[in-house]
């Protein structure tokens, strides 16, 4: 299972992860799902940690 560490949702099918993204943050590795990474996506280009946005 798969969680997003942004807004927390759950995918226990990692078929549909695939559009998910991943990040290191502060040598953490995150993981967020479509919704998050297309909301966010300037903020993820710019290289701003999760906590900023």
């Amino acid at each position: 299972m798969t969680t997003c560490d942004f807004c927390g949702r759950h995918e226990p099918d990692e078929a549909n992860t695939l559009t998910w993204t991943f990040a290191v943050e502060n040598g953490r590795p995150r993981t967020f799902c479509e919704e998050c990474s297309r909301a966010n996506l300037r903020a993820m280009e710019g290289k701003l940690d999760s906590e900023w946005w």
